[in-house]
């Protein structure tokens, strides 16, 4: 593990507590990580930088890097800040309904904050509370015959899809869903083509009744559905033997 790996272990999982005596620090992990995230929920992941930040607080550049070693650090704080805790397990757990609330609130988070989806990619070393929405999904289908690998798979299974809804919802902008936006940007080659692409007209000619976007929804009802075929043919197997 390197230094900068050292130091966002240290900033995430044993952050300095308050000294009992002296004077009051007077910024706070919490308050930085949320002035990163309002400038990266106004302005993008790119436009965050210790100066911007250090500005919002009305501190200096190099009174910021008391607290926090650089930028890379700086982003992780404000992940942990943004996706905040995962949903609380009900009381009468059903792991279908955990899952899927679960990933709604996921989206959720991404929704509120599309930055998530650049400061999440690639090996880094999670947060607490990252590390509980992955604890959640594991614990919801813990006592269902799924392996400790298979389990995990579920959870990245998930997640890819709500982040690929995610990354369409963030490419058509606030000018409506990603499947509105497919349709009208498409809609008039396709009929113009129908005879050439007649699955794709006949597709986009039918919209779901309800009139609603429903990609998250029927991606992740398919995802459970091949989870609870897996279960049962791991309970059923073992009630046979």
């Amino acid at each position: 593990m390197g230094e900068a790996a050292n130091d966002t272990v240290r900033l995430l999982w044993d952050r300095p507590t308050r000294p009992t005596r002296g004077p009051k620090p007077a910024l706070s992990l919490e308050r930085i990580a949320a002035a990163g995230v309002e400038v990266a929920d106004a302005e993008g992941l790119g436009a965050v930088s210790m100066q911007k930040v250090a500005g919002l607080l009305d501190f200096t550049k190099m009174s910021l890097y008391r607290y926090v070693p650089g930028k890379a650090e700086l982003v992780a704080l404000m992940v942990e800040s943004a996706v905040g805790e995962p949903p609380a397990a009900p009381d009468a757990p059903d792991w279908r309904e955990q899952l899927t609330a679960w990933a709604r609130h996921l989206a959720d988070a991404f929704a509120r904050h599309p930055w998530l989806l650049d400061a999440t990619l690639g090996p880094r070393v999670p947060g607490p509370n990252e590390l509980a929405w992955l604890e959640r999904v594991v614990a919801a289908l813990d006592g269902h015959g799924l392996t400790g690998a298979e389990r995990m798979d579920a959870a990245v299974l998930l997640s890819g899809h709500v982040r690929s809804i995610a990354v369409q919802a963030r490419a058509t902008g606030p000018h409506g869903s990603p499947e509105a936006q497919l349709l009208a940007a498409f809609g008039t080659v396709v009929h113009r083509h129908a005879d050439r692409f007649p699955a794709v007209a006949a597709a986009m000619a039918d919209p779901d009744p309800e009139g609603r976007d429903q990609a998250l929804d029927f991606g992740l009802a398919r995802i459970l559905d091949g989870l609870a075929a897996l279960i049962g043919r791991r309970t059923n197997r073992g009630t046979e033997a």
